[in-house]
This record gives structure tokens, C-alpha cells and sequence, in this order.
């Protein structure tokens, strides 16, 4: 192989060994109310007859899943003029009420500094109250915080703890970050059996951060058996959908192709299509959702 190919091969995986260590960022889209959304779909499952009208003089009356969904429609400008301070406003009113959903919705807006002051502190202590509750996606949020130390003071042990309720209960970010903290053997014991077992859950979910990161460990042998032709597949599945602007690390779609390209030179025609047939299958049993 000529020298600047090889040089070019080694920086792709230097890239992505680098970006094993940056977390991954996505603050929660804001939740309907819990107990008025199908948990398979999250679309609302309240009666359709109920129109606005009903929706506010619920909300008035103080019903809290009827305020947490009329701060979603200002949120999202969904019927009513997008209005975040007005959406701010219901779902403090949700939250005071001890709905979980609401107060994980009101830390988005904290976080955002959207309809109320940007303010860290704030958003970590409403998370807060959502994750002591159990909300998932606020317990994810939490230990974020706690990794960085935005509103809170920086601490693995916490972060880790945070992250690991999320996980348990299926959040990719979670698992994602939840597996970073183990690679870097931070706030749990260093350990790329951990991390490669926390990836593959959020791999398998269809997320393509976790994905790439998974067919690197394939690739190097780090934490899994090395294995070139399930380093091309997980990579196959992460470079279809991969976005750079989601990873905080130094790292770009050609990054990813090349490594895949890699684990693709040391396959036999036979592995090759064996590998690229599996993804296929993933692929047709995984259909992206509509846009």
C-alpha cells in the first residue's frame, strides 16, 4: 500500500480512537405527558374529539398532562403561535405538581435558554427531580451534566451512576456515554468489555455513533475478539447515517469510510459478502422512519 494511504488509514482510526473519548451531547427532545402517549409510539393517546378549547380549560383546571401537552403544542408552535415562555409557564405549572415530564421538559428549556434564562443550575435541578422519579431521559441529561460540570460540580462517580439508570432503562446516549465512561475508566474501574457490551446496546438500537465505535473495537480488537468482517458490518451500518456534527470528536464521514474500507481489505470475497448481506438484512429490518 502506498505510504500516504497507509498515513491516511492511521489517522482515520487515530480519529475515531480519539472520539471513543468524546461524549456524546444530545439534550432530550421534549416529552409528551407520560399518561398520554402509547410507549410504543409516543404519539398521543388522549381522545382526538378533545380539541384545544377542551386542551386549555383542562390545563386551567389544573390537570397536568393536559398543561405538559399545551406546553408541547407552544413549544412547537403545533395549533398555537410557537411561544416558548408561554410553554415555559405550563410546564412549570406540570412540574410544580410533581410531573415528572413536565420538569424533565422545563430543564430542556433552562438548559436551551428557551421562554426562560439560560441557566445550568436550574436545568440540573429540575432534571433533577424528573430523575429521582425515574424519567430516563433526565437521568441521562443529569449525568451529562455531571460529566462536565454544567450546573453542577464535575464528577465521574456521578455521572456514571446517572448515566447507568438511563442505560438500564434503554437510552442510546446514555449507553453510549455510559460505555465512554469505561473505555476511559472514568468513575468505574477501566474496562473495553464493559464499554463494548454498553455500545452494542445502543448499536443494536440503530444508533450510528455506537455503531462506528462498536466496528473500531472490532477492528482493533479492543475489549472484543478482533474480527474484521463484524468491523465492516458495524461500520457499514454506522457510515450510512453517521453525523459528524453529533460527535465531539475530530472526526469526519471520510474517517469512517476508510476504516470500514480497511476492515473490507482484509476480508475474503466470501466475508465480504457475507458481511455486506448481514447488513442488508439489518438494514431491511430496520427501515429508517419517515422524515
Amino acid at each position: 500500500m502506498p505510504l500516504e494511504k497507509e498515513l491516511q488509514k492511521s489517522m482515520s482510526k487515530a480519529r475515531l480512537w480519539m472520539a471513543l473519548a468524546a461524549i456524546v451531547v444530545c439534550w432530550a427532545s421534549l416529552r409528551l405527558p407520560a399518561q398520554t402517549t402509547n410507549t410504543q409510539d409516543k404519539t398521543p393517546a388522549t381522545n382526538p374529539a378533545d380539541s384545544l378549547t377542551t386542551l386549555i380549560q383542562k390545563a386551567n383546571q389544573g390537570d397536568a398532562n393536559a398543561q405538559v401537552l399545551l406546553g408541547l403544542l407552544y413549544s412547537l408552535g403545533r395549533g398555537v403561535p410557537r411561544d416558548d415562555t408561554q410553554a415555559a409557564a405550563w410546564y412549570r405549572k406540570a412540574a410544580d405538581q410533581g410531573n415528572a415530564d413536565a420538569q424533565s421538559n422545563l430543564g430542556v428549556l433552562y438548559m436551551q435558554g428557551r421562554g426562560v434564562p439560560q441557566d445550568d443550575t436550574q436545568a440540573a435541578a429540575w432534571w433533577r427531580k424528573a430523575a429521582d422519579q425515574g424519567e430516563a431521559t433526565a437521568q441521562a441529561n443529569l449525568g451529562t451534566l455531571y460529566d462536565q460540570g454544567h450546573g453542577v460540580p464535575q464528577d465521574d462517580t456521578q455521572a456514571a451512576a446517572w448515566f447507568r439508570k438511563a442505560a438500564d432503562q434503554g437510552d442510546a446516549d446514555a449507553q453510549i456515554n455510559l460505555g465512554r465512561l469505561y473505555s476511559l475508566g472514568h468513575g468505574v474501574p477501566q474496562d473495553d468489555t464493559q464499554a463494548a457490551a454498553w455500545w452494542r446496546k445502543a448499536a443494536d438500537q440503530g444508533d450510528a455513533d455506537a455503531q462506528v465505535k462498536l466496528g473500531l473495537l472490532y477492528s482493533l480488537g479492543h475489549g472484543v475478539p478482533q474480527d474484521y468482517e463484524d468491523a465492516y458490518f458495524w461500520m457499514d451500518l454506522g457510515a450510512s447515517h453517521f453525523d459528524p456534527a453529533r460527535n465531539t470528536g475530530d472526526v469526519t464521514q471520510k474517517d469512517v469510510d476508510s476504516v470500514r474500507d480497511d476492515a473490507a481489505a482484509h476480508l475474503s470475497p466470501a466475508q465480504l459478502e457475507r458481511a455486506q448481506k448481514r447488513a442488508q438484512a439489518w438494514f431491511a429490518a430496520h427501515p429508517a422512519p419517515p422524515q
